[in-house]
């Protein structure tokens, strides 16, 4: 978990990164940025998040010992991850048309949807990115994952000075030209960590660039079945946290910026358990190879069990700093105080968080993944959403409402997964008795 953690840690410093840089700009820039992020990690993640099948397929070929189906898995991975970059880089270029339909204030538009434009172009990077990470994390090799995701993120500083302040003939962009360099920094992760896979000794068994491999629809297939209900899940949890910029935005920018803090705070959070539940996908994937179900709970006992003390670190934390935290990201006054206020309600959920997505984690270990998409649709938009808007829009209680509407969704969600989790490990236990 630790390796996988750190390398959670430096890509959500990305978007850290990103915030802060814009919020020393102004309350203009915080709240355009909101905007696109908004908008762009949904998508991001609901491509990249289909990718993560490599992960329990490879791990599976691990358990079963055979390796032979490893460089295969790995080779049609990429393609698929090709494919999905483009449509995922073409549906961000077409974003900023829906900006004034979403009820975005004009003043944002300009930024808000630059920002869109260069960060779709490195989408393709994303996700064959996403694809080489789950096949070298499931062969038990996440450290060159996470010394590429460090560097990349002392990187991103210059990138985006370059572009925000502007350089030679580079014009200054301010908080748009995040965009930019952060497309830039995907494509030089993705050859980078390409070139260490290609070059690397602990590859060679497995080696995914030893020949060129035409598009095999079986393994297409597999990989969009399992894949694509990860994605679908991991869209609708993350897009109901993004989305409520464009709720709010109505709303104000000091409070879209506030908004945007605490959400950008309990992202940073959102890592540990997400690292856990990656860990937990390839060795239960492992053993779900290997049929070994006691092993299996072992592991989602153990998991639940680490996920419930980290979150509780956090919940602590979070408690005692959240004043000093918030400071890092902007010294105004009006939306240092919204934003401390807003933290309280990312305490409040911490616990529920890390036991869904800990859930989650097994479950796609074992190659359950359309369940689970369906749980997460019906906890964050059919449940969440309207909560949230209902409150944020037609009460008194504006912004607190959609994290109220959150709180609420990670409940339900984290009740159905774990049961899910419960009569998956019955009928497993029937099965390879």
């Amino acid at each position: 978990m630790i390796p996988i953690l750190i390398t959670q840690f430096a890509q959500a410093g990305f978007g850290l990164i990103d915030t802060i840089m814009a919020g020393h700009l102004s309350a203009n820039d915080l709240a355009a940025i909101a905007v696109g992020v908004g908008l762009w990690i949904p998508i991001m993640l609901l491509f990249s998040g289909i990718m993560i099948a490599t992960t329990p397929l490879v791990a599976e070929a691990q358990g079963a010992r055979t390796p032979e189906k490893i460089a295969t898995i790995a080779r049609q991975s990429l393609w698929v991850a090709l494919i999905l970059g483009i449509i995922a880089g073409l549906i961000l270029q077409t974003m900023p048309f829906l900006l004034p339909l979403f009820g975005v204030p004009e003043a944002l538009l300009p930024k808000a949807s630059l920002f869109l434009h260069a960060i779709g172009l490195g989408m393709p990077a994303v996700t064959m990115y996403a694809a080489l990470r789950g096949y070298s994390e499931a062969l038990g090799h996440p450290r060159p994952v996470t010394v590429i995701s460090l560097v990349a993120l002392v990187v991103l500083i210059p990138l985006n000075l370059i572009f925000m302040y502007g350089l030679g003939p580079i014009p200054a962009l301010g908080s748009a030209g995040c965009g930019f360099a952060t497309s830039i920094l995907q494509w030089l992760m993705f050859f980078a960590l390409a070139l260490y896979i290609f070059k690397a000794q602990a590859y060679q068994k497995s080696q995914p660039f030893a020949f060129f491999e035409k598009v095999d629809w079986y393994w297409v297939k597999r990989i969009m079945a399992l894949g694509f209900p990860i994605g679908l899940a991991i869209f609708f949890e993350v897009s109901i946290f993004s989305t409520a910029a464009i709720v709010l935005s109505p709303l104000g920018e000091v409070t879209v910026a506030a908004h945007q803090i605490a959400i950008s705070i309990t992202s940073q959070l959102f890592m540990i358990p997400m690292s856990l539940a990656i860990a937990l996908t390839i060795r239960i994937g492992t053993y779900y190879g290997e049929k070994n179900l006691l092993a299996m709970r072992r592991v989602q006992l153990l998991g639940l069990a680490t996920g419930t003390v980290l979150a509780l670190v956090s919940m602590i934390l979070l408690w005692f700093f959240r004043s000093e935290i918030v400071s890092f990201y902007t010294s105004d006054y009006d939306v240092t105080h919204i934003a401390v206020f807003l933290v309280l309600f990312a305490i409040a959920y911490q616990l529920m968080d890390s036991w869904q997505v800990s859930a989650a984690g097994c479950l796609r270990g074992m190659q359950d993944t359309k369940g689970p998409m369906w749980i997460t649709m019906l906890a964050y938009w059919v449940i969440a959403f309207p909560v949230g808007i209902y409150l944020a829009r037609f009460t008194e209680m504006g912004a607190a409402g959609v994290w109220i509407g959150l709180i609420v969704g990670l409940s339900v969600a984290c009740v159905l997964l774990l049961s899910r989790l419960y009569f998956n490990n019955k009928r497993l236990a029937q099965k390879f008795s």
